[in-house]
């Protein structure tokens, strides 16, 4: 068992807990689906312990919880200092990038996108954005499938910060295709990044809402969606945004327009690689009005252009990330399902991990395979409503570590 600290502000009163909290020598304080009856009975118990722990292991389940609370304070109209002073640990964070060699929060990432664009009239607003691309350009460069992981498998999960998502994964995503097969300037990339980030400014919180709506959006919800992109575009404007490549981008970033990127300006090559990503990030996203569809299916949809043509931002996108995306499920011929790992040597053969056996059952243990073996090759994508099976990011997320297969770029 490791133990790493937690912050009271993180723990619900009144809820069951969703973890066992422990002292710092791992003595249980309070079992799993424990009530706590008030705020001082929390602080007692963290007097008596010397601190609230928990074992790593739960940390996806304490982030849940602490999503909830999150929502809980933007429910009960707390105002934003509030918001952004419920901490999520104390030194955990701290102690688990010691002990992972800078891996990723991705849990913790999502919160910080979310109240970026949540809060886009903050001073702080440029230094807190430019932190957040470097960060993810940071983990893109160090370990791009398991940035891919974390992104692809959020986005076909997660409904509560849908917009922060989605936002991360299209910069990730866009990020690799400029680097790794467009081999645009780097000055261009970290435009591409940001105004990735910042494409839907204007609409942050109804896009959240819509993920949970059942019905179809209403003539006012529909206006604002109609006229998000030129919004945003002012709104960065408003807060000091002076890039011309960025502005211009993300107010085209709807724009169909069928043709090659070499004919295009900078700002309009970074707008058309932005709107085939953000195509295929949306056919991930689980929504109340309609389920999500395959990986490999709304990579599909982003290889033809408008005029059922080969796209050619599309087709970057696809070299850059794969048919089958890590953090996505596939079928293999031995009529396993593996959750993919890391991207293969081509777009079609990822290392996957199976997550169910050929009888249906869940595995032990995630078994590797290489799926360039014709035993073991790829038969179909899978949707992610049709596995049942609980993906813990902290346990999958070290195969995307593991040493590569050669990429052929």
């Amino acid at each position: 068992m490791h133990l790493v600290p937690v912050s009271a502000e993180s723990i619900r009163i009144h809820q069951p807990l969703p973890f066992p909290l422990m002292d710092k020598n791992g003595v249980l304080l309070a079992k799993r689906s424990f009530i706590i009856d008030s705020r001082e009975d929390l602080t007692a118990m963290e007097q008596r312990g010397d601190g609230l722990y928990i074992d790593v292991a739960d940390s996806e389940a304490h982030h849940r919880a602490y999503v909830e609370r999150l929502h809980g304070l933007v429910r009960d109209g707390k105002s934003l200092g509030e918001i952004a002073n419920a901490k999520i640990t104390g030194d955990l964070h701290a102690n688990r990038n010691a002990l992972d060699h800078e891996r990723p929060d991705w849990l913790d990432l999502q919160v910080q996108a979310n109240a970026i664009l949540r809060d886009a009239h903050a001073a702080q607003f440029i230094e807190r954005l430019d932190r957040l691309s470097i960060q993810l350009g940071k983990f893109s460069r160090q370990n791009p499938d398991g940035t891919l992981f974390a992104l692809v498998h959020l986005s076909a999960t997660e409904v509560q910060m849908y917009s922060a998502t989605h936002a991360m994964l299209v910069s990730v995503m866009c990020g690799l295709a400029a680097r790794e097969v467009l081999k645009w300037p780097k000055d261009q990339e970290q435009q591409l990044c940001k105004a990735a980030l910042t494409m839907n400014l204007g609409m942050t919180a109804l896009q959240d809402q819509l993920t949970k709506q059942a019905e179809a959006p209403t003539a006012a919800q529909r206006k604002v969606i109609d006229g998000h992109a030129a919004r945003s575009e002012a709104m960065l404007i408003d807060l000091g945004i002076a890039d011309a490549n960025w502005l211009e981008a993300v107010r085209d970033h709807h724009t169909q327009a069928p043709g090659q990127l070499g004919t295009r300006t900078t700002p309009q090559q970074i707008a058309r690689l932005i709107q085939r990503a953000d195509m295929f990030a949306a056919r991930l996203a689980p929504r109340a009005g309609r389920p999500p569809i395959s990986p490999a299916a709304a990579m599909q949809a982003c290889y033809f252009d408008e005029n059922r043509q080969v796209d050619e931002a599309g087709a970057a996108l696809i070299k850059a990330v794969g048919i089958y995306q890590p953090g996505s499920f596939v079928r293999l011929a031995t009529d396993e399902v593996a959750i993919v790992v890391k991207r293969g040597f081509n777009t079609s053969t990822p290392r996957v991990a199976v997550l169910i056996s050929r009888s249906g059952m869940p595995t032990v243990e995630p078994m590797v395979r290489d799926t360039s073996t014709r035993n073991y090759r790829v038969v179909a994508s899978v949707p992610h409503r049709e596995v049942k099976v609980q993906v813990n990011l902290e346990r999958l997320l070290p195969l995307t570590a593991t040493p590569a297969s050669d990429r052929p770029w």
